[in-house]
């Protein structure tokens, strides 16, 4: 759920882009990202800071194609933001807690050892270096109604089928890890009985 939730300035700016033009469009996205913002705050007491930059990215380059009255500068966004994300990935491995982005975000619910959440991190680096790339691919060779169907359909798909991808990839090593702890815990109680006896 969250994760459409996510997508909801995206999706409304497909809609008013379909039914009147760019400028439209980008006007509510920028009002669709500030309402999604308020909404967390108000609901919850906090945003997380991937809202954060997303909303100041829209702000600042939504205002930009706005009132330049050029569309480039909303179609560099996505890769802004995306690349602002892989940063912030990559760097959260060497600074803060000890514990890497992708880590924070879903370690509450998962187990895995330091090294498969490193390379869960990296990889997600990977997916918005590369996401970033293939917007500006898109925005530079296509024509804008090309690249309105990319942000949507095709940014979309990428994440689901990545967010798929890592999630395959992590029950593998949950699945051994459970494996390990279950063992550990029957040695222990072989002891214990030994104890006993």
């Amino acid at each position: 759920m969250k994760f459409i939730a996510d997508f909801f300035p995206i999706i409304l700016f497909f809609i008013a882009y379909k039914m009147y033009d760019i400028y439209v469009a980008t006007a509510v996205a920028i009002a669709a990202s500030i309402a999604q913002v308020a909404y967390a705050w108000f609901k919850h007491r906090h945003v997380e800071n991937m809202q954060w930059i997303t909303l100041i990215m829209i702000l600042v380059f939504g205002g930009l194609t706005l009132f330049l009255q050029d569309e480039t500068f909303i179609k560099w966004k996505p890769t802004v933001v995306n690349w602002l994300f892989a940063v912030a990935f990559l760097a959260s491995q060497y600074i803060g807690s000890g514990k890497t982005l992708i880590e924070r975000m879903v370690s509450g619910s998962i187990d895995l050892p330091k090294s498969i959440w490193n390379r869960l991190n990296v990889s997600w680096v990977a997916f918005f270096v590369f996401s970033g790339v293939a917007n500006l691919f898109v925005a530079q060779n296509f024509d804008t109604d090309t690249w309105v169907n990319f942000k949507l359909f095709g940014m979309l798909g990428l994440t689901f089928i990545f967010i798929i991808g890592q999630g395959i990839y992590m029950t593998r090593y949950m699945k051994a890890n459970n494996l390990k702890i279950d063992n550990n815990s029957y040695m222990d109680n072989t002891e214990t009985n030994k104890e006993k006896d």
